[in-house]
């Protein structure tokens, strides 16, 4: 990347950390297949090992409790595939809606982007019997935090066959968010999102919560996922996710959240019909989702790309297509602020300067918009 460029798409994936390249680097001399039983294997089944402590630590379970996987799609994969009934919202990320197919089934959302406890109208204890109930920890494109703990005693309290699946794969490392204070039966984790190698997750599984394996063949991980683990990024997993655990503890998260609050007060100054979207919401100290009806979010992202800032719209981890946010949609906002939503997310490693030269940048842009639909600035 050239040094005059600034990147402020953390969301979609976190640039590597230095402890990770690191791990990975000493990871990538160690020989073995860790599947091995002489001196070689189990130097890199200590490896993997490591890295599964590292990644309990920051999650509060038992490292037993992980399954390695290439990601947390694979993840949801492994997770859902068990269950016939599947209850998910519509600010779910892509490798959990996709799990949702009856609309009966779909959890509303309220205008603020939070969960409203009720599914089709209907309160959860009138809807939801059995399967498995998918809860997004911290949303990608608005960075909105749900009450996952909240929502999963509700349905403790039903004292149904109902499991809780919790999507925190933005959550973890950025908010002090792990096993016990999300509620979850299962969750999802992916090592890009903590700095750590893209390709590589991790799917926590309470102990006696059985999972039908979706990767067959040589058992490893206990039986749940087979293949040969991917040693090198599952190194700069672990390393990662302890760097992310002193981040936390140094308050590194809440400088961050200062640099989002001066960035949209900057833009709220220049632009009267600018939409924050979520900000009256708890939200990731990272993100922020604005829109401006009618300049399209597909613009916005290319105008500010050519700039030297990398940003983004829609899903973090859409493959390239920018379309109307179905999340804003699904909490209110019509087709064309939909369509004209971006996100900006920060990091440990952005600078205030970056923020205000990206402000600039969009403000500048913005006015160029307004002229040429003649309206006023």
């Amino acid at each position: 990347m050239r040094g005059d460029r600034v990147y402020l798409d953390w969301n979609a994936t976190a640039p590597l950390r230095p402890e990770a390249r690191q791990a990975m680097l000493e990871a990538m001399d160690v020989v073995g297949n860790p599947s091995c039983v002489h001196t070689e294997g189990r130097a890199a089944k200590a490896c993997v090992e490591r890295a599964r402590a590292q990644i309990s630590q920051l999650l509060a379970c038992e490292p037993s409790d992980l399954v390695f996987t290439s990601g947390a799609t694979e993840g949801a994969a492994l997770a859902l595939s068990s269950f016939s009934t599947i209850y998910g919202s519509a600010a779910e990320h892509d490798a959990v809606a996709a799990w949702v197919q009856d609309p009966s089934q779909m959890l509303d959302i309220g205008p603020d982007g939070v969960l409203t406890g009720t599914c089709g109208g209907q309160p959860f204890s009138q809807t939801v019997r059995e399967g498995v109930i998918a809860f997004q920890a911290a949303n990608s494109e608005t960075g909105i935090l749900q009450p996952t703990l909240q929502f999963a005693q509700e349905i403790w309290s039903l004292e149904r066959n109902v499991l809780i699946l919790v999507d925190a794969v933005q959550a973890l490392g950025k908010t002090d968010f792990d096993v016990p204070r999300s509620g979850a039966d299962l969750l999802l984790a992916s090592a890009h999102k903590l700095g750590g190698p893209k390709g590589v997750g991790t799917l926590y599984v309470k102990p006696g919560v059985a999972l039908e394996p979706k990767i067959k063949g040589g058992g490893q991980e206990m039986g749940r996922r087979s293949g040969t683990e991917n040693v090198i990024g599952i190194a700069g997993f672990g390393a990662a996710a302890e760097a992310a655990a002193r981040d936390l503890a140094d308050g590194v998260w809440e400088r961050v959240a200062k640099l989002r609050n001066i960035l949209e007060i900057s833009l709220d100054a220049a632009a009267k019909d600018i939409i924050f979207v979520g900000n009256k919401a708890d939200r990731l100290p990272n993100t922020s989702c604005f829109a401006v009806p009618g300049w399209k979010s597909e613009t916005q992202v290319m105008q500010m790309d050519l700039a030297g800032f990398a940003i983004s719209a829609g899903s973090a981890c859409s493959s390239g297509k920018v379309k109307a946010s179905r999340v804003l949609k699904a909490m209110g906002f019509d087709d064309r602020t939909a369509a004209s939503a971006v996100r900006v997310s920060l990091g440990p490693t952005t600078t205030e300067e970056e923020v205000l030269r990206f402000a600039d940048a969009w403000i500048a842009a913005y006015r160029r918009h307004k002229k040429r639909a003649g309206e006023a600035a």
